[in-house]
């Protein structure tokens, strides 16, 4: 998918009377724009799961896919750790029955089968467009711990590399990506790159409201985002 394409996913998602892209249309965008997410597929129903799931790498996480839960796992829509079809299969009737209970008569799209991202500090990386100051960029670590610390900083986007790399430095919990108590040192590089690349996205798709990777795996080999959102008006 190229950037320019990406633009088709939400006039699309808005011909259908939604403000969200769901996360594999999420994850398109990412790639379009060169960010590394986990390999997948998308699974609308049980049949042909069989020879689709051979395609990926165990162990698996599997997730719903649905338009009307934007954090799957508050309701019961992720299980991880999956080994082979058998197991994938039961997770879907778990899901199934945890959204069913939860959340009565949502409409769900399907599954997205994904291969399990390796082991490494979770951080958030997103980015908004401010009424008054126009598009941001965001920098946290911790995934969802970074919502309770409020340990986050902020550039005005675009952004270059540098000030990417700054962003890092100005968060308490900085230590955790230099190798902390015998852990190793994350690419800084590739996760500058990361900020950049959604610094660019906020900036040039001005149909985009709010992007958000969280979390956003970083270690020494790289930088993946596993769950994506995308917000638009």
């Amino acid at each position: 998918m190229t950037k320019r394409e990406t633009k088709l996913l939400i006039k699309e998602a808005t011909s259908k009377g939604r403000s969200t892209l769901l996360e594999p249309e999420a994850k398109a965008l990412l790639s379009a724009w060169r960010i590394i997410v986990p390999k997948c597929i998308m699974i609308e129903e049980e049949k042909g799961l069989a020879t689709e799931f051979k395609k990926l790498s165990p162990p698996f996480v599997l997730k719903v896919v649905s338009p009307y839960i934007l954090h799957k796992s508050n309701v019961g829509g992720v299980v991880t750790n999956l080994k082979d079809e058998k197991e994938i299969r039961q997770a879907m009737k778990d899901i199934k029955k945890n959204i069913s209970t939860k959340i009565p008569k949502t409409k769900i799209e399907g599954f997205l089968l994904e291969e399990m991202a390796p082991k490494g500090v979770e951080v958030i990386v997103g980015g908004l467009r401010d009424g008054q100051f126009g598009p941001v960029v965001m920098f946290g670590i911790g995934g969802i711990v970074v919502e309770l610390l409020k340990d986050a900083s902020y550039r005005l986007a675009p952004i270059q590399k540098t000030e990417a790399l700054e962003m890092m430095k100005e968060v308490k919990s900085y230590p955790l990506l230099t190798g902390f108590r015998g852990s190793r040192p994350v690419n800084m590089d590739k996760l500058a790159d990361a900020i950049v690349k959604v610094s660019e996205i906020i900036t040039e798709m001005e149909e985009i409201k709010e992007i958000e990777i969280n979390p956003l795996i970083t270690s020494e080999k790289g930088a993946i985002a596993v769950d994506a959102r995308v917000l638009f008006d």
